[in-house]
C-alpha cells in the first residue's frame, strides 16, 4: 500500500502541473461608507423636522379643544393622554422611517450619490473648467419653462414649416395657372382683335361693292326711263 502511494503521488502532482493558473479575482466593489454623509444627514434632519412639525400638530391646546369638559374637569389626566399618544406616534412614526431608510438601502445610496458628485467636482476641477454650471434648481422661472417647452414648441415649429411650404407650393402652382390663363387671355384678344380687323376690312370691301352696285342700278334705271 505504501509503494503504491508512493506510485500515485508523482502523477498527482505532475498532474496538477498541467493544469491552468486560476483568474484572477474581480475588483472589489466601490466602498459606500454606512455613516450619513451630508446630504443622508440632512435627510434625516427634514424628516426629523417633518415629524416634529407634524406632531406638535397634537398640542395640548388642540387636545383639551376636542376634549373641553375633560380638560375642564381632569387636565392631569388628558396631559397625561395626550403626552402618551405623542409620544406614541412619534415612537411608530420614528420606527417606520428607520424601516424604510434601511430596507430602502438610503443612507449608502445617499452616500454614493456623494460620492459621486465629489468624483464629478475633481474631474471638473482637473479639467480646468473655468465656470461650474449652474444647477437646474438655481436656474430662473423662465429658463426652465422655455426648457421644458423648447421639445414641444420645436415640434409645433416643424409642423408650422410643413404646412407653410404645403401652402407655398400650393401658391406657386395657382400663380403658374393664373399665369397660363392670362397668357391665353392675352392670345385670345389678338385673335379677336384680328377677327374685328378682318370683319372692318370685309365692310369696307362691301362698301365699295354696294356703291359699285348702286351706280350700276341708277344707269340700268336712267337707260330704261329714256329709251
Amino acid at each position: 500500500m505504501a509503494a503504491v502511494a508512493g506510485g500515485e503521488e508523482p502523477t498527482a502532482v505532475g498532474g496538477s502541473s498541467q493544469h491552468q493558473a486560476p483568474a484572477s479575482p474581480p475588483l472589489p466593489a466601490r466602498h459606500t461608507p454606512v455613516t450619513p454623509g451630508p446630504r443622508a444627514s440632512r435627510f434625516q434632519a427634514v424628516l426629523d423636522s417633518s415629524l416634529k412639525h407634524t406632531l406638535g400638530k397634537i398640542s395640548w391646546d388642540n387636545f383639551a379643544a376636542c376634549y373641553p369638559t375633560v380638560a375642564e374637569k381632569s387636565p392631569a389626566v388628558l396631559r397625561a393622554v395626550q403626552k402618551q399618544m405623542v409620544d406614541r406616534l412619534g415612537a411608530l412614526c420614528k420606527k417606520e422611517f428607520d424601516s424604510v431608510l434601511q430596507g430602502r438601502n438610503v443612507v449608502a445610496k445617499l452616500n454614493e450619490l456623494e460620492g459621486l458628485v465629489s468624483e464629478a467636482e475633481r474631474r471638473r476641477d482637473d479639467a480646468g473648467v473655468a465656470e461650474a454650471p449652474i444647477p437646474p434648481h438655481m436656474l430662473p422661472p423662465d429658463q426652465v419653462l422655455a426648457a421644458h417647452l423648447a421639445p414641444h414648441l420645436a415640434q409645433q415649429q416643424s409642423q408650422l414649416n410643413a404646412k407653410l411650404q404645403t401652402v407655398q407650393a400650393h401658391n406657386a402652382k395657382l400663380f403658374s395657372d393664373i399665369q397660363k390663363q392670362r397668357a391665353e387671355m392675352q392670345s385670345l384678344m389678338g385673335l379677336l382683335q384680328k377677327v374685328l380687323e378682318d370683319i372692318d376690312g370685309a365692310n369696307g370691301q362691301m362698301d365699295g361693292i354696294m356703291d359699285d352696285l348702286s351706280k350700276e342700278t341708277r344707269a340700268v334705271e336712267a337707260e330704261m326711263a329714256n329709251p
